[in-house]
């Protein structure tokens, strides 16, 4: 992971608008019970994958307070849990599972800004999803980091545009990728058919156009 993001303060924008800042928090996951009036270590970290999700509206504080609690029920009513509003051992199991942490959010967006800066926001959202899905897929590294520098598998990588700095689109896009919002219905893989000089991507089975892109399976 960013070996170096030291204390990176990550400026995100919801969907409705309101810019929070997330501090890095290198916690351990399932290490500890929190609940209302707990401060600060796991709770903002909690509070930043309730986000993800779109549990959590709030300002990233590190308060547990109601706002906090209300976000844990309804995740836990989702997803099946002991709704007690409490984020314990089972809890946070679930939630690390289906969310990432702020340095891969990071990388994501990174990402995303490299390889779709000038696409429309649907295709933004799309290239983070492609990101998505090869963690999932079997074909691909299962850990966010292994998928991005993996060997030729994107040009951002490449010609130096990974290291440029992420928009708020590119954060945005990234949750709402995470939120289940797929606009390359499942790709892997996509292209640019202008610039494209591979003859193997061209074999690929296309899914959608979105853009200057072509994604593909």
């Amino acid at each position: 992971m960013f070996k170096n993001i030291g204390k990176l303060l990550l400026a995100v924008t919801l969907t409705i608008g309101t810019v929070v800042t997330i501090p890095t928090e290198q916690a351990s996951a399932h290490t500890k019970t929190v609940q209302v009036g707990d401060k600060y270590g796991q709770v903002w970290n909690l509070q930043h994958r309730l986000q993800q999700l779109g549990f959590y509206e709030a300002k990233i504080d590190g308060v547990y307070g109601q706002q906090t609690k209300n976000a844990v029920v309804q995740f836990q009513r989702k997803h099946g849990l002991k709704v007690d509003g409490i984020a314990g051992h089972q809890t946070f199991s679930t939630i690390y599972n289906t969310t990432f942490s702020e340095e891969e959010i990071q990388m994501m967006a990174q990402m995303v800004h490299g390889e779709a800066r000038g696409e429309p926001y649907k295709g933004k959202v799309a290239v983070a999803s492609v990101i998505l899905n090869r963690v999932d897929s079997s074909k691909f590294p299962n850990e966010v980091e292994d998928v991005l520098f993996e060997s030729l598998a994107f040009t951002a990588v490449a010609d130096g545009q990974y290291n440029m700095s992420p928009d708020k689109d590119a954060y945005r896009a990234v949750y709402h990728a995470i939120q289940g919002w797929d606009p390359s219905k499942g790709a892997t893989f996509y292209f640019n058919p202008n610039t494209a000089t591979s003859d193997w991507i061209w074999s690929r089975t296309q899914i959608t156009q979105i853009g200057k892109h072509i994604f593909a399976k």
